[in-house]
């Protein structure tokens, strides 16, 4: 019970985080994703932010024994990069700069933004379906 009252606080807050920022509104992302037309850069600013309390929080777990909430750290297994990372990396892209939401933000304004962020859900659970279905078909 205690790691589901704070995932949903640390939810609350970074949900926050991303109105606070611009994040939720597609016209914002797109508009820093137009780098040949009027872009705009403030959201590089909340991307650099976010790697900077990320390796804050970096450093303070590299010096913990062990999780607050978990048993033990869990690291990524694979370090190289292949096909699938790549083609994945490139349609999370593409639905990025069309959509003018990635998941995170697409969630947190689910409730605000009625019909267009419901249907982008619906179109980004789709996808990554098929791209099960493909995946295990390869």
């Amino acid at each position: 019970m205690r790691i589901t009252i704070f995932s949903f606080l640390i939810g609350v807050l970074f949900g926050l985080g991303l109105l606070i920022a611009g994040m939720l509104d597609p016209a914002k992302v797109q508009g820093f994703l137009n780098i040949t037309g009027n872009w705009d850069p403030s959201l590089a600013f909340v991307m650099v932010g976010g790697i900077g309390v990320s390796l804050v929080g970096l450093k303070l777990a590299g010096n913990m024994a062990k999780p607050v909430l978990a048993e033990l750290f869990v690291q990524p297994v694979s370090q190289h990069i292949d096909r699938k990372l790549v083609t994945g990396a490139v349609l999370f892209g593409a639905g990025w700069g069309l959509g003018g939401l990635c998941p995170g933000p697409a969630i947190a304004v689910l409730g605000v933004a009625g019909m267009d962020a419901a249907i982008f859900m619906v179109c980004m659970i789709a996808g990554l379906l098929a791209g099960r279905w493909i995946s295990a078909r390869l």
